[in-house]
């Protein structure tokens, strides 16, 4: 028997807009608002609203068809704000009973790497906004980290924050000679389960789906059924993991995409084992076949599927580094809206755009990317977070009523002092 289990991530980022050297102490508007608006129109109009149409048409045809969803609580609140449409789709899309929504950070951000705190926090952040959005009976049980980094003590972590279960990749160097199409227990955990993503198959769809220099091209939901149906006897999951922007977006319309997720369930189902299975429904029905170590950090992203996206050269490392360092000042300021400006610069696409990796990785690199090299990211981010410094100067001065020169002139990480430093060691 295989269980086909269907995760989409679902998520856009709040774009920071060239913020210049001279807009420092000024406090503009750090968004580029105009961006992050026709970038969520467009994806709204070619993936979320299609595709769920087409969601909602396939658990209509076949009652035993099930997704699952992680929502990034940037993405639901640019839903919310300017594309309520998307959002009511996608609600009626989860009151059907056939959908499970997964935890993650509200902020689609790395900060499980820097601070455990303010992972809890954006954790409870997350499913206070799943709650709100779509009922209170939706309290997610698995949990999906951003971009599926995973470790060992991550999955501990996340245990003892109650959560049954968590997905990761089911990258070759992590698994050896095992299969990604069974459920795992990670090491040193009691109770937590652990779903691995069939890259193979996964990256299938996202990506080689419309290459025609792929052999298997074209792809068809009949071919791919009989690929599924073949784990039988070898697996007992087959988890097919990707982007939901890959439905209309990342694949066209014209690819037929649409055509060939139409007719996949049919296909799928054609083989009288095979069903489908939510992320909490695959944690119920199996037990795990054996434990995992997983000591190295690991990602869904690039060839290296490892933490290289966003910590692999130095702007990234320093640009994140600071940001987290101050963490302690930003919390003790007070300030609701500097709190919320510090976790929107955690938002991992900030440093993805600072990716200097090129080759196979290159044109991933690029998409939806406002900038037009990895630096021009990285100058906006500092230029920010200099911003950021005198706003935390301010507040204190205010909060001693010490308006004086001498307060405002403390020494701080002004633009040239922090570019030079940074640019010294890039």
């Amino acid at each position: 028997m295989v269980s086909v289990c269907f995760y989409f991530q679902v998520h856009q980022p709040l774009r920071l807009g060239k913020y210049k050297l001279f807009d420092i102490g000024y406090h503009k508007n750090y968004y580029n608002d105009k961006k992050n608006l026709e970038v969520l129109q467009k994806v709204a109009n070619k993936c979320y609203i299609p595709a769920n149409r087409l969601m909602y048409h396939l658990i209509n045809e076949h009652p035993d068809f099930k997704i699952s969803y992680s929502f990034s609580g940037v993405l639901l609140e640019q839903l919310q704000q300017n594309y309520p449409e998307a959002l009511q789709s996608f609600q009626e899309l989860v009151d059907t009973g056939n959908v499970e929504l997964l935890a993650e950070t509200y902020y689609h951000s790395l900060a499980f790497l820097y601070s455990k705190n303010e992972f809890d926090e954006q954790v409870a952040l997350h499913r206070k906004k799943i709650k709100d959005l779509f009922g209170a009976k939706h309290n997610p049980k698995v949990f999906r980290n951003t971009e599926l980094i995973y470790n060992n003590e991550l999955a501990k972590h996340i245990e003892n924050l109650g959560y049954k279960g968590i997905l990761a990749e089911g990258a070759d160097h992590i698994l050896n000679w095992r299969s990604p199409n069974f459920v795992y227990r990670p090491i040193q955990t009691n109770n937590i389960r652990l779903l691995l993503k069939n890259y193979k198959l996964s990256d299938d769809i996202a990506f080689r789906f419309s290459s025609k220099d792929w052999k298997e091209y074209p792809l068809t939901a009949e071919k791919f059924g009989s690929w599924v149906s073949s784990v039988n006897g070898s697996g007992t999951n087959v988890n097919l993991f990707m982007d939901y922007e890959t439905i209309g977006e990342h694949q066209w319309a014209s690819t037929g995409i649409f055509n060939f997720l139409k007719n996949l369930p049919k296909e799928i189902k054609n083989h009288p084992d095979n069903n489908f299975a939510t992320p909490s429904e695959l944690i119920k029905k199996y037990q795990p076949v054996a434990e995992l170590d997983v000591h190295n950090f690991v990602s869904w992203a690039d060839v290296e599927r490892d933490l290289s996206a966003w910590l692999g050269n130095n702007m990234q490392k320093l640009s994140v580094g600071h940001l987290y360092m101050m963490e302690q000042e930003i919390r003790d300021s007070g300030d609701k809206k500097l709190l919320e400006d510090w976790r929107r610069l955690q938002i991992s696409d900030h440093f993805y755009y600072m990716c200097t990796k090129w080759f196979s990785d290159g044109d991933v690199h690029k998409y939806f990317n406002p900038y037009d090299r990895p630096h021009d990211s990285f100058i906006s981010f500092i230029n920010i977070l200099n911003d950021m410094e005198i706003r935390l100067k301010k507040l204190k001065a205010e909060k001693a009523n010490a308006l004086s020169a001498p307060a405002l002139n403390a020494p701080m990480l002004s633009a040239p002092r922090l570019g030079k430093q940074i640019f010294d060691r890039i």
